[in-house]
């Protein structure tokens, strides 16, 4: 099986420069509206028996004027999964549970309501297979047309930079996945959504990694300016109830159906750290 671990090194180098660059303009946003609120980081190590190096993370929270609770997470961990859930991953079993997994996670969710929520993963994992995953969507209780555009925008030229189909396939994966099935919803108003492009071999490493360099640096260009735009606007109590019941879907969502909420739990990861994407208040009428 190939030694992943010199790539894992280098995803997880690059995941770290591109929280910091991020709490930076969060920060800078903060600021920009009278706070001096910064993000606190809480480091964790990850337990598990038998395995001298587990690995951990770091949590990055901020709760200012602008974003009401916003977390970034890094995490890097490796192990091996239990023989059930390895039956689910790919490249894994009962006889191969072995793994390793580096990402960044993102969830932001904002005081005004006018200011569109966002999460925004990438990661790289490695089983006797490797691959990388990720994406990113837009979670408006108020949407405008205009961000939406704009958040796709940003995602087809990605995407488009790397190849053809992605932007279409990915962004219909992101319908799919972030969708409500009780609820007959979806979630927002979509983005981008990719699993498992697999590296082969060194080319293949280099050339999704690229990808998914291109997909953070879309985000980071895109999100703020959305922010910026929304976060002075005034609003009505009626509008904020509307977010607060918005957001119980959200949580609805993260709680029944997410995949990574899963993959943290099912892997000893910090639980802080994995319900960091639950808001800070909701109502469900």
């Amino acid at each position: 099986m190939t030694d992943w671990s010199e790539h894992t090194e280098t995803a997880r180098t690059w995941f770290e420069a591109l929280r910091d660059r991020i709490c930076t303009e969060f920060e800078a946003i903060e600021r920009e509206a009278g706070s001096d609120a910064a993000f606190a980081y809480d480091s964790w190590e990850r337990e598990e028996p038998g395995n001298a190096a587990p690995g951990g993370g770091t949590r990055g929270l901020m709760k200012g004027r602008v974003f009401e609770k916003v977390g970034v997470n890094v995490s890097t961990v490796k192990g091996s999964f239990a023989p059930e859930f390895a039956a689910t991953i790919n490249g894994a079993s009962a006889e191969s549970p072995d793994f390793t997994a580096t990402g960044i996670s993102l969830v932001a969710h904002m005081a005004n309501p006018h200011v569109p929520a966002v999460h925004m993963n990438t990661r790289f994992l490695t089983t006797s297979k490797a691959w990388f995953g990720g994406g990113a969507d837009l979670n408006p209780p108020i949407p405008y047309d205009e961000d939406t555009a704009e958040f796709h925008a940003a995602f087809r030229a990605a995407c488009a930079a790397h190849n053809p189909t992605y932007f279409e396939r990915f962004s219909k994966w992101a319908d799919d996945y972030f969708f409500i099935p009780h609820r007959g919803v979806h979630r927002g108003v979509g983005g981008i959504f990719y699993d498992h492009l697999e590296c082969a071999d060194e080319a293949g490493f280099e050339r999704n990694f690229a990808f998914t360099r291109d997909v953070g640096e879309a985000f980071l260009d895109v999100f703020p300016r959305l922010v910026r735009r929304r976060m002075g606007m005034d609003f009505t109590p009626e509008e904020k109830h509307r977010q607060l019941e918005w957001r119980g879907r959200y949580a609805e969502f993260n709680l029944v159906y997410d995949r990574g909420t899963l993959f943290g739990l099912k892997t000893g990861g910090n639980v802080d750290a994995i319900l960091m994407s639950l808001p800070p208040e909701v109502v469900w009428s």
